[in-house]
């Protein structure tokens, strides 16, 4: 008997076969998407940046479930299990605007809780949304204003699929939540990879390029960063291990490339989209954000290819990291190299076999218990 990865690994496996196995992966999931008017989404693309930007794994994710056309995407809302609201959130320049977010999302809530029925028999619990922002779905960039904001109260029922997680209890994830990767073009990642071999030397030991103040607090009286990314600075800017630079380059993903270690600081919020550049071009992410919870652990685990330092103790960074050097550096680097790792993190359109949107789909499958449909078979 032919089993199921011997199928897919077939040479001349068609199209057709691989979404049957999709198909059983998953389940039979089925996920109706709503066909909102253009301002609630597609309109914010006519600046190229709304697609490219970090945060833009709202409209990829959108992209890749409508390529599923017939197989986990059904246009039958009545055999769908759960209900995708593509709400995008940005501005005509092609920046997020998250002062908007949640008059956007209550109108579009409004809209389809008017045409179908499908919201108001749950309250929405099998309705998925995705907010990619600073703090998730309490959509706001400061942390002070998102916990007292909280996430807005139409949403509480529903699964929000976002950047944002950590693992202590927090407002901004009083939700049913998923955390997802912020988005990394696949384009950008090859394009580099192609330029920039790995079985070339990396000639940068510790590596990070991003915003750095020397007095880190700013005009509305925050510290950025809770002071971590300035300590860094004050600490190694001097040191010849380390390559610290504090404005924008275009070739930021090539100097990833040529890194050993790629630190990965909080800034306003934990995550940062480092994390997935670094595992991408095979740069040990070094991670110091105290309490960070991770994308997609089942299928990146974390412990083996990246680095965790407590924030206090950023001044003991060099020390630390000569250690690993000396020590399971190589193991680490080795872990790295597993392509399964590197595509869990990047969104493809159309979806591939293990990236990023097949571990949405994965992790909704665990929640078929909030499946209408489910429930109603389990009578029949």
């Amino acid at each position: 008997m032919v089993t199921h990865k011997q199928r897919r690994t077939e040479k001349g496996l068609c199209f057709k076969d691989y979404f049957k196995w999709i198909f059983y992966v998953f389940n039979n999931l089925k996920i109706y998407v709503y066909d909102l008017p253009s301002k609630f989404n597609t309109d914010w693309l006519a600046n190229n940046r709304c697609s490219n930007h970090l945060f833009a794994a709202e409209v990829a994710l959108h992209k890749a479930l409508l390529s599923l056309e017939g197989n986990v995407r059904t246009e039958d809302p009545y055999e769908a299990d759960f209900f995708f609201v593509p709400v995008y959130v940005f501005t005509v320049n092609g920046f997020p605007a998250i002062g908007h977010a949640r008059s956007l999302i209550k109108e579009a809530i409004g809209l389809v809780s008017a045409q179908y029925p499908f919201w108001n028999r749950t309250s929405g619990s099998d309705h998925v949304f995705i907010a990619t922002h600073d703090f998730g779905s309490c959509f706001h960039t400061m942390e002070d204003r998102a916990i007292a904001d909280g996430v807005p109260m139409i949403l509480r029922n529903s699964i929000v699929l976002q950047t944002f997680g950590v693992t202590f209890k927090h407002p901004c994830q009083e939700v049913e939540n998923v955390v997802i990767p912020p988005y990394i073009s696949p384009e950008s990642v090859y394009k580099t990879q192609k330029n920039s071999p790995m079985t070339k030397e990396r000639d940068i030991r510790v590596f990070f390029r991003g915003k750095m103040e020397i007095h880190p607090k700013n005009i509305s009286g925050r510290f950025y960063s809770k002071r971590i990314r300035t300590e860094i600075w004050r600490s190694y800017s001097s040191d010849r291990r380390f390559y610290l630079q504090r404005q924008r380059f275009a070739g930021y993903q090539s100097e990833i490339a040529r890194s050993v270690f790629c630190l990965c600081p909080l800034g306003w919020a934990p995550w940062s989209p480092r994390l997935v550049e670094s595992v991408a071009l095979g740069c040990v992410p070094v991670i110091i954000a105290d309490g960070i919870r991770l994308p997609f652990p089942s299928a990146v685990r974390w412990p083996d290819i990246s680095l965790t330092v407590a924030e206090r103790d950023v001044g003991k960074l060099g020390e630390i990291l000569e250690h690993v050097a000396a020590t399971n550096l190589s193991v680490i680097q080795k872990n790295l190299e597993d392509p399964s790792v590197k595509r869990a993190l990047m969104f493809n359109v159309p979806p591939r076999e293990g990236d990023a949107t097949w571990q949405v789909l994965e992790a909704l499958s665990k929640k078929l218990h909030r499946s209408v449909r489910r429930r109603s078979n389990a009578f029949l």
